[in-house]
């Protein structure tokens, strides 16, 4: 079986279910290219956050509109992909085997973090979807080492996709923002880190990356980026898939990593 690449993808905000931009089309062209050798879609998301890790592991996850305040219109919206409780418990079995705290949660549906970019990347949700919760205590350094228990998957025709955003400061969201090109420097950063191979720079972004602290003033939505790289193994350079900068300071980028 052909060892397939690991994605990561910036989700933004839900508006990005029904504002495809520059990502939408691109997402949808890479997994109308990707879904000839992938079986299943494991997938890690920000908004699902839990003490330990948790697997999903129903048979039909729901569609779960985990946000408010935003057009009526997005909560109409559903993404049903079947489950697949067996690979669930198998994903759970290469956690714990990897010294992590894992369990298999027979309920959990997909967060918007997850359905809104399958919506693009794969449309006809016929391929099987699992989603992996992100511990709360998660960092970069051991987000990296949740993605290298993953890796596996990839020889087993599995598409490990970590869901987050390049830059996320929802603080400065509709404000007029003095300096929005700070985002596009932290974006280009990481952009040279992932393209040149670098999980350590990607690892240490805190004391590394310009504006760190600006374009992610918490964690989680970067680290899907590093559980991405993980996955991919060391040494594993990524290639742009270009998203854009949506509301001045949203970057939209993802990359595919690929050996």
């Amino acid at each position: 079986m052909k060892r397939l690449p690991t994605l990561f993808v910036s989700h933004g905000s839900p508006m990005f279910a029904i504002e495809p931009g520059v990502s939408g089309p691109n997402l949808r062209a890479l997994g109308e290219r990707l879904t000839p050798d992938v079986r299943a879609i494991v997938v890690v998301s920000p908004h699902w956050q839990t003490i330990g890790i948790k697997v999903g592991a129903t048979p039909q996850p729901e569609t779960i509109h985990d946000f408010g305040g935003f057009p009526p219109v997005l909560y109409t919206l559903q993404y049903n992909p079947p489950g697949e409780p067996a690979l669930a418990q198998r994903v759970v079995q290469m956690l714990q085997a990897a010294g992590l705290d894992a369990k298999a949660d027979p309920s959990r549906g997909l967060d918007h973090g997850a359905w809104v970019p399958l919506r693009y990347l794969r449309p006809q949700a016929e391929l099987p979807v699992i989603q992996v919760s992100m511990p709360h205590n998660l960092n970069a350094q051991t987000a990296y080492e949740l993605g290298r228990a993953l890796q596996p998957l990839r020889d087993e025709g599995i598409l490990v996709v970590g869901s987050g955003s390049l830059t996320h400061n929802l603080y400065e969201l509709g404000q007029d923002v003095r300096d929005p090109e700070y985002a596009q420097a932290f974006a280009d950063w990481a952009r040279n880190a992932v393209e040149t191979g670098n999980a350590q720079a990607l690892i240490d972004y805190r004391g590394l990356a310009p504006y760190a602290e600006r374009a992610h003033p918490t964690d989680e939505h970067y680290l899907p980026l590093v559980v991405a790289m993980g996955a991919a193994g060391s040494q594993t350079n990524g290639t742009l898939i270009e998203g854009g900068m949506t509301y001045r300071t949203l970057s939209m980028d993802s990359f595919l990593f690929d050996a």
